[in-house]
């Protein structure tokens, strides 16, 4: 471990901490500080000034960043009679009803997301426990709770990311990797800023973004200054 907190040290020296940096600086140095030998994930954290305690303050959705997220996601669709085809010739990785349940129900987790028709979300809904708390759980507000099973794969293979706010105010995604040219993870950012600024609840007085971080896997964390 030393070896990697020596190396992290070295790339924390290049980031000004009482420093806001523009979307383009805070891109190239968050590529410039990657510490690691993989292509590591590009990430943005939004610390906001809501409180989700109240329902009009959950902020929650979902979203195709122009660029993608560099990362394939594994798609389980839960259906059944003529739909079943429809996600199949959509890519799905894996197509099934109750029989897809009773694997899952058993530990099978070799998906990284559930999309399912309407009508199988009672049975969904029994494995609540087992999917709620690993963020599995089909919901209509981010598309994957659909008739439109293809369009919903489509979405996903495409670089679709959900956001939702955390109990602290926080909201953590990726908009791509340090492969990526500098312009398209600017404008994966200002996509998803975009769509953050929006969301703005109506009850939210005075500053809204209260903090914005750009970093990468183990790198260090880089200020983005918030547009007025």
């Amino acid at each position: 471990m030393a070896k990697v907190g020596k190396r992290f040290a070295e790339a924390a020296k290049l980031v000004d901490r009482s420093k806001t940096y523009a979307i383009e600086e805070a891109v190239a140095l968050a590529k410039q500080t990657s510490t690691v030998k993989f292509d590591a994930s590009v990430e943005v954290s939004f610390r906001l000034n809501v409180d989700p305690r109240h329902a009009d303050q959950q902020i929650r959705g979902a979203m195709v960043l122009p660029n993608g997220t560099g990362k394939t996601q594994k798609v389980c669709v839960i259906t059944q009679g003529a739909k079943e085809q429809e996600a199949k010739d959509a890519g799905a990785d894996y197509v099934g009803g109750s029989e897809l349940l009773d694997q899952i129900s058993k530990g099978w987790f070799d998906f990284d997301i559930i999309v399912a028709t309407p009508d199988m979300m009672g049975q969904l809904g029994k494995l609540g426990r087992l999917l709620g708390p690993k963020g599995l759980m089909p919901n209509p507000k981010t598309g994957t709770v659909t008739m439109d099973v293809a369009k919903a794969i489509e979405d996903i293979k495409k670089g679709k990311v959900e956001y939702r706010v955390d109990k602290e105010g926080n909201i953590n995604l990726m908009i791509g990797k340090t492969s990526f040219e500098d312009q398209a993870l600017v404008e994966n950012f200002k996509a998803i800023y975009s769509t953050i600024a929006k969301a703005r609840p109506a009850a939210v007085k005075g500053t809204y973004i209260k903090n914005l971080v750009l970093s990468t896997t183990m790198g260090p964390g880089i200020r983005v200054a918030v547009e007025k």
